[in-house]
Order: structure tokens, then sequence, then C-alpha cells
């Protein structure tokens, strides 16, 4: 059974949060001080750690740096209630966080990246040189793809984007979580960035891109790929 510390001092999102993992069959510890829960993180040999970046007696951004230092590798998931505070993104991922959660967000959303997490550091993520779905054919290694007997232009991007949503295969995405994983907070790009290369992709591969039925939108929550 994997071992995931939440860290938050907010009792009833703390509650919410550690409910929703134990119904997923998680073990789950808790702390609601960060030097507690820094500690609690060192000792307990846990295999996730989903850190508040507020909290009382040290920060979330402490916490996660501070673990890294003492060469602690498990994922690491910053939560946090400033929106739209982009450096505090930057400022966590840098220290080695490995994803962020904005301030509300959804328990899917939250139990979709622990999953996701989990799997990442279980080295579990498929690996996709090649895939194949109706009439398309795509080769990820030498970034060629084909509709039917056509070419298809797609762009590195485009295809770093559709194998990430194919690797994680009727899964919803978060547009954070594309922004992240595919753009990388270094060049930190709008959301609507994302919805403007579904667009694309949708006209390239999709029959009828005003009907997808491969690139699902869900609503409030992102995307998922299905064959």
């Amino acid at each position: 059974m994997k071992k995931i510390l939440i860290i938050e001092d907010d009792q009833s999102l703390l509650e919410t949060l550690t409910l929703a993992l134990q119904t997923e069959g998680y073990e789950v510890l808790q702390a609601t001080d960060g030097e507690k829960g820094f500690n609690l993180a060192c000792q307990a040999k846990v295999d996730l750690v989903a850190i508040d970046l507020v909290l009382p007696s040290m920060s979330g951004l402490d916490i996660c740096r501070k673990l890294r230092e003492k060469g602690l590798e498990m994922p690491i998931l910053m939560l946090s209630g400033k929106k739209k505070q982009e450096i505090d993104k930057v400022l966590g991922l840098e220290l080695g966080a490995d994803d962020y959660l904005i301030k509300p967000f959804g328990i899917k959303e939250f139990i979709a990246r622990i999953h996701a997490l989990l799997r990442r550091a279980s080295g579990l993520v498929k690996e996709i040189e090649e895939y194949t779905f109706d009439d398309v054919r795509l080769d990820f290694k030498c970034l060629v793809g084909y509709k039917g007997k056509k070419k298809l232009k797609l762009t590195p991007k485009e295809f770093t984007l559709l194998k990430f949503l194919i690797s994680r295969e009727g899964e919803v995405v978060s547009r954070e979580t594309l922004l992240n994983e595919v753009w990388g907070y270094e060049r930190y790009p709008t959301t609507r960035t994302i919805d403007t290369f579904i667009c694309a992709l949708r006209k390239k591969i999709e029959k009828d891109p005003d009907h997808p039925v491969h690139l699902i939108t869900v609503p409030w929550a992102g995307y998922k790929f299905q064959k």
C-alpha cells in the first residue's frame, strides 16, 4: 500500500483529501504544521508528499527545498491558495516540486495528479515510440505521422503534446499539468495556448474536428485522449 503524507493546516480540506485518498486505497499520514510535516516526511518513508504553500512554522517551499537537500526523491505536489501567482509555481518547481495545484481544485483532479506522480515515480509511464488509432499512424521517434496515406504536418510540440495525452489514455489531464509537462514552467504560456494547440491537432487527426472522438474536452477539468 502506497503511503502519502498531506501537510495542510486547513483541517476541513485535510480531512476531505485524506478520505478521498483512503477511498483510493492509500495509507495517509497527516500534519497541520510545517516543521512537524517535514520531520514526518523524513522519518516515515512516504511515497508522496502533498504540501500546502503557507503553513505554520515552516513554509511549503522551505519543506520542499529541505527535503531535496536531504536527498529525498519522493514526488512532491504543491498546493496553493494564491491564484495567478506564477512566481510561486516557478519557485516551487525550481526547489524540486513535481507538480502544482491551485486552490480550489476538484477532488478528481487531485486524485488524478496523485496517480500520475506515483506512476511516473514507479517508472510506469508508457514510453511510446509508435501508436495507431483509426487511420492515424504516429512515429514519435522519427516525428512522422500519417492519416491514411496523407502525411501529417505536425510540429514537434504537437507531437509532444499528443504523445503525453496518449501516454495517459483515458485520464483527464488539466491544462496546468500540460503546461508543466509539455511546455515547462521556464517558458510559462497561458492556458489558452493549450486550447489553441488542441484545436489545431483536432483539425489534423480527427475525422470531424467539430465533433472530436479522440481529443476530448472535459468541462472545467482539461482534456483526455481516448482511442
